[in-house]
């Protein structure tokens, strides 16, 4: 007897034929038309292009309208979707005559693509195309974890990554990657540099070198790092040396939590067994008190001979805070500003940068023209230089492909002023109005109209209508609810002084720098 089959049952008799055959299959059995399609994208976008982001695809399914391909890592997923996923489809379509999508699906370790999730999967063609996704080149990665100290173990007292300690005292803590070594000079950091080096090398001398040594210059250009090589240093070169490094916020914490237990006197006294003392950003040694106790401390180790370094990114006579005899007492020995670094300093912080990564792994490299790339559209600081660097290393240990080009622009692309500019928020601004100034956020937002609290909050108005696209009904809102005209008249009473007031354009122009990175 003849047995009749519905149309659902035959569709199901061939699901389950096709699922047997993919099962007993695999991938093998979409391999040969893989390699067809593999030719097909690398006639049709080129070599450059093909190497760099499908050298590591496979395919490794096909059930009759979806294409299963895979990559080892997110990033690429994230690409290929983003740019190349009609390419990819047309190519497919091609060879798979039936498919109707191509699903890019991150490969688990081991081989074989992981199960589909919807942060690990796109799919090129259909719906898909109006997904974008925005790269940032695996920024996340952190290559410094694997990295070894140079100084590592050579140190007493100090180990990587510790903080200074005197007398039970906790400083900042040191990173051990700023070492006079890794520190790359040029024109616009020389002088600065000479005079850290000596100051480490003679600190325990008869003829000390310069005291105080002051270093300034604007963020990201090597501050910190010249003084924590002097730290390194003179660790290195006398264990016993008491050496402590402070940022001024961690100085003004410890102090007001000094005055907290109301027991000052064991401050000072950490204070007194220091040979050496290293600040960094004086700029935000805010506060009355904390003024006063850091004169006296800077004072009395000066008149014992001690060393002081000290850095920010004004010059001294720019802090307004200081007193005049601080200020005096910081200008008598060496003041050395670090300026903007020129082309060819750029590309040597590059090519010390990238050694660094080779001293993890030999087989890293970047080409001429990617270094001339980096050192033309990355002129701000030498901290951006290392973050590019950084950024193409990770990229370069996920994908193993030479980086291009059109890699290394990817993944700068944010970096870079003026393409992506970094979005501004007034809670920026409030965090760094109440930091320079040393007033609690809680004051800005308050019904106060003491000065020090007053100024610094039209200061933040201000900046928030120079800043923010935020009309001034939201500014006075998100500061304490005020009326649009109370904003409207702080931001004319700051315009007014700016004219004529030097200092003042010169603090707004430094907050303006310290909200922009």
């Amino acid at each position: 007897m003849q047995t009749l089959h519905t149309t659902e049952e035959t569709k199901a008799a061939t699901g389950k034929t096709a699922a047997k055959t993919t099962s007993k299959s695999g991938k093998s059995g979409t391999d040969g038309q893989g390699s067809k399609v593999r030719a097909m994208l690398r006639a049709r976008l080129g070599d450059d292009i093909y190497t760099s982001w499908f050298n590591a695809l496979e395919f490794d399914n096909f059930d009759g309208k979806t294409v299963t391909v895979s990559v080892p890592v997110k990033f690429l997923c994230n690409w290929i979707q983003s740019h190349y996923s009609d390419d990819l489809l047309t190519c497919c379509q091609a060879e798979f005559k039936t498919a109707e999508r191509v699903n890019v699906v991150l490969r688990q370790p081991g081989g074989g693509a992981g199960v589909r999730q919807p942060d690990q999967s796109h799919e090129a063609g259909g719906a898909a195309h109006g997904r974008q996704s925005t790269q940032r080149g695996a920024s996340g990665f952190d290559a410094r974890s694997t990295a070894q100290s140079p100084l590592s173990g050579s140190l007493p007292g100090i180990n990587p990554a510790a903080r200074t300690q005197v007398g039970g005292f906790e400083g900042s803590p040191l990173d051990p990657r700023y070492t006079f070594e890794s520190f790359v000079v040029g024109p616009a950091n020389r002088l600065a540099h000479a005079g850290a080096t000596q100051v480490a090398e003679t600190v325990m001398n008869n003829n000390p070198g310069f005291n105080p040594l002051y270093i300034h210059s604007s963020v990201g250009l090597g501050k910190t790092h010249l003084l924590h090589a002097v730290a390194w240093e003179v660790k290195r070169r006398i264990p016993q040396a008491q050496v402590l490094y402070l940022t001024a916020e961690r100085f003004r914490y410890q102090f007001v939590e000094a005055l907290r237990s109301q027991d000052p006197m064991s401050f000072k006294e950490k204070f007194r067994g220091i040979n050496v003392l290293l600040i960094d950003d004086l700029e935000f040694m805010h506060g009355e008190k904390t003024e006063e106790e850091f004169d006296h401390i800077v004072n009395t180790l000066l008149d014992g001979g001690r060393q002081i370094v000290v850095a920010s990114a004004r010059a001294p006579g720019q802090i307004e805070h200081l007193n005049e005899r601080m200020r005096s007492r910081l200008q008598r020995g060496l003041v050395a500003e670090i300026g903007s670094f020129d082309h060819d300093l750029r590309v040597k912080v590059l090519e010390a940068r990238v050694a660094d990564k080779k001293a993890i792994d030999a087989t890293f490299s970047l080409a001429p023209e990617i270094l001339e790339l980096l050192a033309s559209r990355l002129t701000e600081s030498g901290r951006e230089l290392e973050g590019a660097v950084t950024r193409l290393y990770a990229t370069w240990q996920y994908m193993r492909t030479p980086i291009t080009i059109d890699i290394a622009e990817t993944v700068i692309r944010d970096l870079v002023q003026g393409i992506e500019p970094r979005r501004i928020k007034i809670e920026d601004i409030l965090r760094i109005i109440s930091r320079h100034y040393g007033v609690s956020k809680s004051d800005l937002l308050s019904q106060r109209r003491h000065r020090s609290v007053v100024w610094p909050r039209q200061i933040g108005m201000y900046l928030a209508k120079q800043l923010t696209q935020r009309s001034l009904p939201e500014i006075g809102r998100r500061f304490g609810n005020r009326d649009h005209t109370t904003v409207l008249h702080a931001i004319r009473k700051i315009e007014g002084l700016l004219g004529d007031n030097v200092r003042l354009r010169d603090e707004i122009d430094e907050l303006k720098k310290i909200l922009s990175h």
